[in-house]
């Protein structure tokens, strides 16, 4: 029952007034209050907190470093900076594959103040340089140069050109020991100090180090340079590659930016590239495109097509698609030689280089030579090409060269050959006669030419993309002008060792004749096991990495020196992305393509039947209309 008013008021024993019955509901509140805080704090003690996830099990910290459990640590800061510092001077720290962590803290000075003592600075170097011009002593530069520097400074700040600012530079970096990060710590004071930039590295402040360079905002260190708003602009890290270029051909998109990454390639030191991509990823797509746009600015190709995916792009552009098969009439004869136009090339040379070409196709098509049966072949090689008088002093000009018949006639006649024969017999007279023995018949004076292989058995086509590259390096040789030579597959190449070394040598040397030579893989874990292999990656200033799978992007990220982004980047890259190099440069691309484009370059087989279906419905029409 509610209390009445005046029972309250009487003052009776046994009754409480209202101001005692306020102070004990409040009492009663408060206890309850804190047996709920209570509860809360014994609940919270059992459960895991986000700092107990991310703090380290062990702190110490040392005159030096600081060790977080099993990691050691310690922060460089920046003391002074030379007069002049390029754009982009911090890029060389900041893409070094170490972990770090940078902080960079700004404190604007107000403008009246500076002025206030550039204008005490003024007037004291003004004061100085008079006293030593009376005195008759020799003008100090490096006076006068500050002098003008200020008076610069004065003038920028006063038009509000320039803001004035202390700049604080400060770069923690990480170690697994002692070793390794004083390594680490002698390694980047050197790259400052090779832009004139001097550094330190923290002395009994290691914890205000690393406070300093922690996501919270907080500068413990408080050690900064005075610096105006145009040398920190250059400071800033946020650098983005660019790949844009006056001349060249659209490769794609730059994800970085959004800029176009147009490029040249015949404009680096030499115009080869190779693209690793798993199957499904856009490879061929990417390629394609490539030839597409060359195209259109008067560069030769010539393809080498172990799939058939270049045969409609071909058909579009009027290009001339070579299909190479035991039943084909198109024939490519491994002994022809080079017809050198315009250059001063020595004719033994040409026939000697002719027969190591030779005897690697030889190995390929025997798996392997012994001692005996190379010299044997070596010889009979020399005989061949003499037998249709083809020596030193002969113009090869006019010359016909042999065929695989008269290299085996000439192996008849030797002793010691019997073997060889009997292995050669299976192709001038047997099952592989139709692949190797007769003369080139072939035209290849189209702007694009594909060389068809897919109609080879798996055991026939290393030898045939063998003779065919040894062709095009012939023609190559024979007139120099801008090409560009796509290897389809190029892990077909890497399984044997000659054709590997052929292939090495091929785009070491076709900088000199203005051609610039493409390989394509699915296959990484072959091709990059080769030491040509690695060699070919070398010598090709372009690369293009598109997706790749989890099985071959360890080696990949190694090959290549990738960061951890860059490597969870090709995983989860889309159809056509991925990350372009040029020379020292590289980017995330996206190729892209117009309408037209990819009805031409496509190979999604949906769309292909879509086209062929459309296409047959087209000439249905037509035949309809042409009767009526």
């Amino acid at each position: 029952m509610p209390f009445k008013p005046s029972t309250i008021e009487s003052g009776k024993p046994g009754r409480i007034s209202r101001a005692q019955a306020k102070q004990r509901a409040q009492e009663e509140t408060v206890a309850e209050e804190l047996i709920t805080l209570e509860e809360e704090r014994a609940y919270r003690e059992g459960t895991v907190k986000i700092r107990d996830l991310i703090s380290p099990s062990a702190f110490r910290v040392e005159s030096n470093f600081v060790q977080l459990g099993d990691v050691f640590l310690r922060t460089i800061f920046v003391v002074t900076y030379p007069r002049y510092i390029s754009i982009g001077w911090s890029a060389p720290i900041l893409n070094l594959n170490v972990t770090m962590d940078i902080s960079m803290f700004f404190y604007p000075v107000a403008s009246h103040i500076i002025l206030k003592q550039l204008k005490k600075k003024v007037g004291a170097l003004e004061a100085q340089l008079s006293s030593d011009a009376e005195k008759g002593a020799p003008r100090d530069p490096l006076r006068e140069t500050a002098l003008r520097d200020i008076e610069q400074l004065r003038d920028d700040i006063t038009q509000g050109i320039e803001h004035f600012f202390q700049f604080a530079f400060y770069v923690t970096i990480y170690g697994k020991d002692k070793e390794q990060l004083d390594q680490m710590t002698e390694d980047i004071e050197n790259m400052f100090g090779s832009k004139l930039i001097y550094t330190k590295h923290v002395l009994y402040q290691a914890e205000q180090g690393f406070t300093s360079t922690l996501p919270i905002g907080t500068d413990d260190l408080s050690i900064s340079f005075n610096m105006n708003s145009s040398p920190i602009a250059s400071s800033f890290p946020f650098i983005s590659s660019e790949l844009t270029s006056d001349n060249g051909i659209l490769y794609g998109i730059n994800r970085h930016n959004n800029s176009l990454i147009l490029f040249d390639r015949f404009s680096l030191q030499n115009a080869n590239m190779v693209v690793f991509a798993s199957s499904g990823a856009g490879k061929s797509y990417a390629v394609k495109l490539e030839v597409l746009r060359s195209l259109m600015l008067g560069t030769d190709v010539i393809i080498i097509d172990p799939e058939m995916e270049y045969s409609h792009l071909s058909e579009a552009v009027g290009g001339t698609y070579i299909n190479i098969s035991l039943a084909s009439e198109s024939k490519v004869n491994p002994f022809d030689l080079p017809r050198p136009v315009g250059q001063q090339v020595s004719t033994e040379d040409v026939i000697r280089s002719a027969v190591i070409t030779l005897k690697g196709l030889v190995r390929i098509m025997f798996n392997s030579l012994s001692a005996q049966e190379d010299s044997i072949v070596d010889r009979a090689l020399i005989e061949t090409f003499a037998k249709k008088d083809i020596t030193a002093n002969s113009d090869l000009a006019t010359v016909d060269p042999p065929i695989m018949q008269d290299f085996l006639e000439i192996l008849e006649g030797m002793e010691g050959a019997e073997t060889l024969v009997l292995k050669l017999r299976k192709y001038t007279d047997g099952t592989f006669s139709g692949l190797l023995n007769a003369s080139t018949n072939v035209n290849v004076t189209n702007q694009l030419v594909v060389f068809s292989v897919r109609d080879l058995e798996d055991e026939l086509r290393p030898i045939a993309i063998y003779t065919i590259i040894n062709y095009i390096w012939n023609i190559v040789r024979s007139e120099r002008k801008k090409r560009l030579l796509i290897i389809d597959e190029a892990w077909w190449l890497m399984q044997q060792e000659d054709s590997a070394k052929f292939i090495f040598s091929l785009i070491k040397r076709c900088r000199k004749y203005y051609l610039g030579v493409t390989t394509i893989t699915q296959d990484v874990n072959d091709f990059l096991s080769s030491p040509y292999g690695k060699g070919i990656i070398t010598n090709s200033a372009l690369q293009l990495l598109l997706r790749q799978s989890p099985a071959a992007i360890d080696l990949i990220q190694k090959t290549f020196l990738l960061t951890e982004g860059e490597k969870y980047l090709l995983l989860e890259s889309a159809l056509g992305e991925g990350i372009f190099f040029a020379g020292l440069k590289h980017a995330a691309i996206k190729v892209v393509a117009s309408y037209t484009e990819d009805q031409l370059i496509t190979s999604d087989p949906r769309q292909l039947l879509e086209i062929e279906k459309a296409k047959k419905e087209y000439e249905e029409q037509v035949s309809e209309g042409e009767g009526v």
